[in-house]
């Protein structure tokens, strides 16, 4: 990538780098085999011509994540405890309320972990503390990892990341620092008028871009004020199939017993083989029973609370200790577990400030003590919008979701003083020139020769 100084006068929305992604990772993967392509008129399964392209698309993977630290991050389970206390009073923190929700809990580490790149001090150790990680070297090279262990696109299945920083072109910014996070995030660059029309278009553009307009209703809404100095946007799209697809004839309306009520639900049925958890304890009973849903890429934990609501069962941790390391939960292995799955389709638009806030991230959003200074040499900034939106949908064919965070930081308190000017000796001590002018047109002009006398 090529960075210039950032000190762009211009009207245009321009592309200042382009993210470029690592290995052979592209928008078309080496496609995944499907079993049902390798048989034959017959119903005869070609093994071998299987076996052989199941191999090439598993290099290709292997090729993708062999990256420094990849072996840690194939330990799901030791890796998955690293980040459980943030997942865990995260999702406690967003999930609250009555009404549906969603959160994606990894993009906003994402945008977390890019927002340390950019802040110092205080201002940076909240966000650590809060991330689990002792260093900002440290929290870089783990989120780098995790970008690279999660992105995939084999034609089956879909998992991409993006990030990006939008810059105003009045300001200068820290060339170096802008290196950094695109070699840790793959982020791309945009300056140009902040707050104008084509620049929220453009930012609103690139959201829907990413996330397949999944959220085209909140990324519409999305606008930057002139008085933004940088805007920081991660974002993540998923979809993939079932590994073994519901049949729509099997679909049924049944009850679905809501806090408010009854209502009516389209229930996708199942039954497979698989593994039952619960948390069960001898003396207290259990709070919760859960199976699992294989997807092509991934896997869908659905949670049955026995006697507390979801929220209690979010807040005692449980839950995310349970997703963490799942085979200490084990109750039953390869029973027939006959599932009725309701369709739905979940989104949610959060303001996260107040949430990170209460999860100790603060001086990030007080310009009095804020500190950017890895950004730019501005003082008096702070995070003004911290927004998160989420929706995740399935049907009888699989799972599809999209989230996306924007951060923006503005200027709140007072100007800095202007550096000072370098002194030019002006003496007008010989015949000038003099001119008015209004709205650039001159109205006088004129030449002295001569002062008044003293």
């Amino acid at each position: 990538m090529e960075y210039g100084q950032f000190d762009l006068f211009h009207t245009s929305v321009k592309e200042i780098a382009k993210a470029v992604y690592p290995f052979s990772f592209s928008p078309e993967e080496i496609r995944r085999p499907q079993e049902a392509d390798y048989r034959n008129a017959d119903g005869d399964f070609d093994y071998e011509a299987y076996s052989w392209d199941y191999e090439k698309w598993r290099e290709s993977r292997w090729e993708l994540q062999d990256f420094p630290g990849a072996a840690e991050i194939r330990e799901r389970p030791k890796e998955a405890a690293k980040l459980a206390p943030f997942f865990r009073k995260s999702a406690a923190r967003f999930l609250q309320g009555d009404e549906n929700r969603v959160y994606a809990p990894m993009n906003v580490y994402m945008a977390l972990a890019m927002l340390s790149g950019v802040t110092a001090g205080n201002s940076r150790k909240q966000i650590l503390n809060l991330l689990g990680a002792k260093t900002p070297a440290a929290l870089a090279k783990q989120a780098n990892r995790f970008w690279n262990a999660l992105c995939a696109n084999d034609g089956l299945s879909t998992v991409l990341l993006g990030s990006s920083l939008w810059l105003n072109e009045t300001i200068r910014f820290n060339a170096d620092t802008l290196r950094q996070l695109s070699e840790t995030f793959y982020a791309s660059f945009y300056a140009g008028d902040m707050g104008s029309p084509e620049f929220n278009k453009a930012l609103q553009a690139w959201l829907n871009e990413q996330t397949r307009g999944l959220l085209s209703k909140q990324v519409n809404e999305v606008e930057l004020s002139p008085t933004t100095l940088l805007a920081l946007a991660t974002t993540v799209y998923f979809k993939s199939n079932w590994e073994s697809q519901f049949e729509e004839d099997d679909t049924v309306t049944r009850v679905f017993y809501a806090e408010s009520g009854k209502r009516k639900a389209s229930f996708m049925r199942q039954t497979y083989a698989g593994d039952y958890y619960t948390d069960y304890n001898y003396d207290t009973g259990f709070n919760f029973s859960a199976v699992c849903k294989e997807l092509q890429n991934g896997k869908m934990w659905l949670i049955l609370p026995n006697f507390s609501s979801p929220a209690d069962l979010l807040e005692s941790g449980e839950v995310m200790k349970f997703l963490s390391a799942p085979k200490k939960y084990v109750t039953s292995t390869n029973v027939d577990i006959e599932l009725s799955l309701p369709k739905f389709d979940v989104s949610t638009d959060l303001d996260l400030i107040g949430g990170l806030k209460a999860l100790g991230v603060t001086d990030v959003f007080d310009s009095a003590v804020s500190d950017f200074s890895p950004m730019s040499e501005m003082q008096s900034v702070a995070i003004t919008k911290a927004q998160h939106a989420a929706r995740v949908r399935i049907d009888e064919n699989g799972c599809e979701a999209a989230a996306f965070t924007l951060m923006s930081m503005e200027l709140t308190g007072c100007p800095p003083d202007p550096p000072p000017l370098p002194r030019i000796k002006f003496t007008l001590n010989r015949p000038f020139l003099f001119a008015v002018t209004v709205e650039n047109l001159p109205l006088f002009v004129g030449v002295v020769q001569e002062p008044l006398n003293a």
